[in-house]
């Protein structure tokens, strides 16, 4: 017999940790510092209806967190160069660029996939910035020798 398990629910305004405009977890002690712990947490990061969470099931209950962002809960932590170019996301996630989905916001750059905000941490701006160039005042992507503008 499957033993069901408690739910606890914890909301965002009750949620002690926020995700901050950089991607880093932070509580009111600062950002994180134990990589074991900020990838755990990156790892769990979930969406429903009501929004992003953080996960955590045991033997006893499942729990949602819902948390605060600054800016969006989603980052490329990372870009895989190859035939395609992949995204690596905070979250685990690897999605192919999508150079038309691609905006810039106050010197950062983001990409659109639906109603989802991605955006690119520092590191994972450095390894990209190689196929970005400013074209008559306009930035562009430069992707299998074809040139998208990247919006505003």
């Amino acid at each position: 017999m499957t033993k069901k398990l408690k739910k606890i629910v914890i909301s965002k305004d009750k949620a002690v940790f926020w995700l901050n405009q950089n991607g880093r977890w932070c509580n009111r002690h600062g950002e994180f510092e134990h990589k074991k712990i900020i990838d755990y947490f990156n790892a769990s990061i979930r969406k429903d209806k009501d929004g992003y969470y953080v996960a955590q099931t045991t033997d006893d209950y499942q729990e949602k967190v819902y948390f605060h962002y600054e800016d969006t809960a989603l980052f490329v932590v990372d870009v895989l160069k190859g035939k395609d170019i992949l995204l690596v996301l905070n979250a685990g996630e690897k999605i192919k660029l999508k150079p038309k989905k691609l905006s810039m916001k106050a010197d950062n750059l983001y990409m659109h996939i639906g109603e989802e905000r991605i955006k690119f941490t520092e590191k994972s701006l450095v390894k990209i910035s190689a196929l970005i160039e400013c074209y008559k005042d306009q930035y562009v992507i430069k992707v299998n020798n074809r040139k998208y503008k990247i919006g505003s």
